[in-house]
């Protein structure tokens, strides 16, 4: 089976090396050439353009940027569905909206074409460790046929319905990080004022039922000036800004996810610090 892979950016560069660990031929595309070349050292073929890609695999997994990057590799005239065949697989695995997934599935199909939307959590460890969770959207079928590929990616791989769902999904996620992201900041500038060894203070709430992944992955970094992006704040901001608009949608209110969005507001519009981590909130504290 020949796998087909848009964006080598972090996320995509670990989900990629992990496919070539078990031994899939993988085709890849990226905006900028010279970020894939650590995947092409290692194995993997370059195409010219998501079309080519889509025209030389069995199976495509995008993940891109922002929403209307996934609209371009998609529905653009060199994007995949210029070069998709009937029976090829689309994974959309960008954190994206939910209805641009459902395009995607409803567009595929008048083609003969399958996709899934499959956004994934985890950040740089888990695409770098191949222990990426997977929350995917639509048909159950599709979902099993191509579950071993995800396999070589993720250690947690759950379907939740119909196209879509797999970003609901992430939404929901990202509302509960959204906290965790925010909690974490904010205790250790406590901390920091209240004279606290801080390196201890992480090991023992996580010992406990303050425990959560950023603690124990973005907690040490914090403490080491380490604001390199296991996950980028300018696009947890882009997702924070898709769960609002999702659940105006609903007609539901999530206070405290506004809160966190402006927070990464003043981080990413004022401060300028978009690429950095999303552990690079503590900067506003300082």
């Amino acid at each position: 089976m020949k796998i087909g892979f848009i964006g080598t950016g972090v996320m995509g560069t670990g989900m990629i090396n992990n496919l070539l660990k078990n031994n899939y031929e993988v085709n890849v595309f990226n905006r900028t050439k010279a970020h894939a070349d650590t995947v092409i050292k290692n194995g993997a073929n370059w195409k010219d353009s998501p079309k080519l890609v889509a025209e030389n695999s069995d199976v495509v997994i995008t993940i891109v940027g922002f929403p209307n990057d996934v609209e371009q590799v998609y529905f653009g005239d060199d994007g995949l569905l210029a070069g998709a065949s009937k029976g090829e697989i689309l994974i959309d695995s960008t954190t994206s909206k939910p209805k641009i997934d459902e395009k995607i599935y409803n567009e595929s199909k008048k083609l003969g074409v399958e996709s899934l939307d499959a956004p994934v959590s985890g950040g740089d460890v888990g695409a770098q460790n191949g222990n990426l969770t997977f929350m995917v959207g639509g048909d159950q079928a599709i979902f099993n046929e191509v579950k071993p590929v995800l396999n070589s990616m993720g250690s947690n791989i759950q379907i939740f319905g119909s196209a879509g769902k797999g970003q609901h999904t992430k939404m929901a996620n990202q509302i509960m990080i959204a906290g965790n992201m925010t909690g974490l900041t904010e205790m250790l500038d406590y901390g920091k004022h209240a004279d606290l060894d801080l390196s201890s203070l992480i090991k023992i709430v996580s010992q406990g039922g303050g425990d959560n992944w950023s603690l124990e992955n973005y907690g040490p970094r914090v403490l080491k000036d380490d604001f390199k992006p296991g996950f980028a704040a300018k696009h947890f901001l882009k997702d924070l800004r898709i769960a609002l608009e999702c659940a105006n949608e609903m007609h539901i209110d999530l206070p405290a996810t506004k809160l966190a969005k402006q927070l990464y507001e003043k981080m990413v519009d004022q401060m300028d610090l978009g690429s950095d981590g999303t552990q690079g909130l503590i900067k506003l504290y300082k």
